[in-house]
């Protein structure tokens, strides 16, 4: 059977970056979405984000890495949230995303779903030393949880 990690992205339109809090209802409605998730077995993770003005974007040329304080203007839309959820295929992610209320009500709106790299998609490059490594860190990372 296969398994895949996906992250479903959901996308802030730039209207959105002043801040505006959700309202009781879609809080509401949001928090029983992320039940159903989690009764379901899926979800893994999952955080809303501050506005980009509260971030920092470091940019990278070459060895300079160059600090770009928020918000970010030029952009046209940004990460308001993610989910990573343990699924079958894509299509079973899909389906989820289409039992989601709309995360901005009144407007349209859209939530991105990308699958998340596994081991084996890196082929020989990643070697048995480094798949150790990897290993070693993830239980890690468990262990202080």
């Amino acid at each position: 059977m296969l398994h895949c990690a996906s992250t479903a992205v959901v996308v802030r339109p730039l209207a959105f970056e002043a801040g505006v809090l959700p309202d009781q209802k879609l809080l509401a409605d949001m928090g029983k979405f992320n039940e159903e998730l989690v009764k379901a077995g899926i979800m893994l993770a999952g955080e809303g984000l501050q506005p980009s003005s509260k971030g920092a974007r470091v940019r990278f040329s070459g060895d300079k890495r160059t600090v770009i304080d928020g918000p970010f203007a030029e952009t046209k839309e940004l990460v308001a949230g993610f989910w990573i959820w343990k699924v079958k295929s894509k299509q079973e992610a899909i389906d989820w995303v289409k039992r989601c209320p709309n995360p901005f009500p009144g407007i349209d709106s859209e939530i991105e779903i990308r699958q998340v790299f596994e081991a084996e998609d890196f082929g020989d490059e990643f070697t048995p030393e480094l798949r150790k490594a990897e290993e070693r860190m993830r239980h890690q990372i468990a262990a202080k949880k």
